[in-house]
């Protein structure tokens, strides 16, 4: 098992992770599955914005994935992203989860971040232990935020502090 990080090549293997969790979980909040098309521009827009798109593969098979991305777009919250994991189905409590989050975190320090944010639906409570057992600390609850599966979806924020930059700049 090795943790790398993907290129295009593993669009079709993202999508199918992806798609699961729209179809079957309120970890995304779309109603329709995606596109290999749709993929494309998202590789685009990791790609221009320097984000990481991480996996663990064992065997050539791709079991999850994380990634994190702009947290909002004033000039202000640069040293801030926004991170999302995703573990396919047949390969959750097997630690991956931990150590995608180990990545993701290993490479915003590199790329000079301050912040990891993320946005996790309040009835997953087997994400957010596990961000909590990483040492991501629960920043509040936006009630009623998004509506999924017939019913309002609580949106419950966590973050995790980094030591990087070590000279912020307002520029």
């Amino acid at each position: 098992m090795e943790t790398l990080l993907c290129d295009r090549s593993f669009a079709p293997a993202i999508l199918d992770i992806l798609n699961d969790a729209i179809q079957n979980s309120t970890a995304v909040w779309d109603y329709r599955p995606r596109t290999l098309t749709a993929m494309t521009t998202w590789f685009e827009q990791k790609e221009a914005g320097r984000f990481p798109v991480i996996g663990v593969v064992d065997g050539g098979e791709l079991l999850g994935f994380a990634t994190y991305g702009t947290f909002r777009a004033w000039a202000g919250y640069k040293y801030a992203v926004e991170h999302s994991l995703y573990v396919a189905a047949a390969h959750r409590r097997r630690g991956l989860g931990m150590r995608l989050l180990e990545a993701v975190i290993a490479r915003a320090v590199l790329q000079g971040y301050h912040t990891v944010i993320g946005g996790i639906a309040a009835d997953n409570v087997a994400s957010i232990r596990l961000h909590e057992r990483f040492g991501f600390t629960t920043c509040g609850t936006i009630r009623e935020a998004g509506y999924k599966f017939d019913r309002w979806l609580d949106l419950v924020f966590v973050q995790y502090l980094l030591p990087t930059p070590n000279e912020p700049r307002a520029d």
